[in-house]
């Protein structure tokens, strides 16, 4: 033993935490609000809303592993006596402990998904002759003695085994599942499992249940694959593709929030005042989202960045090791989208105080000599906070797929951070060359369009619930008559 780690705490890693203790006081805020509980529960009666949050879940599960971070500790010099302690230059996280094989399985170069041989050739000697052949992998696959014979029979068994496990743990999975909805309905657990069995429950659990099942059915054997073998293959370093694309998901997460946090602020202030006070303050606002919107995001936000790089290069020594500096830089970005990015929100939140500062109750308020600033709070705020929520979620998606868009062009996150974006700008050259090497693109594409798919998803379900409009619009469709034949 070395002694316990140092802990380190990154920019993005107090704001995840500060945003998921946020995330609880909302729950429990909902919880005590009807209202507020009955527009949720639209929102998870919604088959797909439900099922693209449980994949949005377990990729805040990834999320928050990888937001842990720490220096291992060296072992202390020999002959040395009361020496400080020293530790790693390199920070890790809880998700790169969990995924310990992965991160130390670097191969050499490129290698195909499950190969146990190198991509790229080399001159060797076979027999006494020298012959180009494709090198045994240092790692991948290095249990096997006979390769040519073992390997198919190596991976179907432990695919068999993987699938099993990830069978067991759907069947108990869902079987917790259905006695907390059980307990929840206050029924026994076998009527409970019978009326989802007949969907006849108002959320549609069979589809919660059909999900988490699928989940486990892929995550079981791609653990029991992951160790023995490459499951992605790996990149022109040697490193693991599914290694990088599990840490580009904590990227993604928090481009996506913090930079939808980050406009709020403007967005929630500056649409408010100029929507209730009209006149001169509407005339400036406006003036100033509209030559906002007319300058280019992405030449606006690259020259943020390249000032925020110069800074960073200018000043190495605010950092002890460059995970910090990296982190940094994200979350300059994040500050930099919210900053740019306000305009829209800001148009919506003006043109709906517009329409609420002339209705009655705002009216009497403002008769009674109520401030302006207790009217903007008590009585405008609640009622465009749905469109807060609904633009939060739904800049989600986009925010992420911007980061792709930025790190391709190359002002994006730091290229020592895994991100979708870095993956796919490094892709470029390797989908030129002869053999093409496929995997790392695809895999950054897969995860990056399941992520961006559930969170479209789940802000169609939002949307839906909380757009008044779109209540009524369902309202009327649904006592819409029939015509009789």
């Amino acid at each position: 033993m070395n002694g316990w780690p140092k802990f380190v705490l990154l920019w993005t890693d107090a704001s995840i935490w500060l945003l998921l203790a946020a995330l609880v006081a909302y729950g429990v805020m909902v919880l005590r609000k009807p209202q507020l509980a009955a527009s949720w529960g639209r929102v998870f009666r919604d088959a797909p809303a439900l099922a693209s949050s449980l994949v949005l879940l377990l990729c805040l599960g990834v999320t928050l592993l990888d937001s842990v971070h720490y220096r291992v500790r060296l072992p202390a010099a020999e002959g040395v006596a009361n020496a400080a302690p020293a530790y790693e230059a390199r920070t890790r996280s809880l998700l790169d402990a969990v995924l310990a094989d992965l991160v130390d399985a670097r191969e050499s170069t490129y290698s195909r998904p499950l190969a146990y041989v190198g991509f790229t050739k080399e001159s060797l000697v076979v027999d006494g002759e020298v012959r180009r052949v494709a090198p045994r992998l240092q790692f991948g696959g290095a249990h096997l003695n006979d390769p040519a014979s073992n390997w198919l029979p190596d991976i179907a068994a432990r695919g068999g085994t993987g699938l099993l496990w990830g069978a067991l743990a759907a069947v108990l999975l869902g079987a917790l599942g259905v006695a907390a909805v059980a307990r929840g309905s206050r029924q026994p657990i076998g009527a409970t499992w019978g009326r989802i069995w007949r969907r006849q429950t108002v959320v549609p659990w069979h589809v919660a249940l059909q999900t988490l099942a699928v989940i486990c059915l892929v995550v079981g054997p791609a653990a029991a694959l992951s160790g023995p073998y490459h499951l992605l293959g790996t990149d022109l370093t040697g490193n693991d593709v599914l290694y990088q694309s599990l840490k580009s998901i904590r990227t993604a997460f928090v481009i996506g929030t913090l930079a939808t946090v980050a406009t709020l602020p403007l967005a929630v202030v500056l649409g408010i005042v100029a929507g209730y006070f009209r006149g001169w303050a509407d005339e400036v606002i406006q003036y100033v989202y509209t030559v906002l919107s007319s300058v280019p995001n992405v030449l606006l936000i690259a020259a943020c960045v390249l000032m925020v790089q110069v800074f960073l290069d200018k000043n190495p020594g605010l950092f002890e090791t460059g995970a910090e500096r990296s982190d940094l830089k994200l979350f300059l970005l994040c500050a930099v989208l919210g900053l740019t990015g306000w305009a829209g929100l800001c148009r919506l939140l003006r043109a709906e105080t517009l329409k609420l500062r002339e209705l009655d109750y705002v009216q009497a308020a403002s008769a009674f000599g109520v401030s302006h600033t207790r009217i903007m709070v008590r009585h405008i705020f609640p009622n465009v906070a749905h469109l807060m929520l609904i633009v939060t979620v739904l800049e989600f998606s986009a925010l992420i797929l911007y980061e792709a868009v930025l790190s391709y062009v190359g002002v994006g996150v730091d290229p020592s951070m895994n991100s979708f974006g870095g993956m796919i700008n490094l892709a470029r050259s390797e989908m030129s060359r002869d053999p093409v090497v496929w995997w790392s693109f695809a895999a950054a594409f897969g995860f990056m369009v399941t992520l961006v798919l559930a969170a479209n998803l789940f802000a169609d379900g939002v949307r839906d619930a909380f757009d008044p409009r779109a209540a009524v619009f369902r309202s009327r469709r649904v006592l819409r008559p029939r015509k009789v034949s």
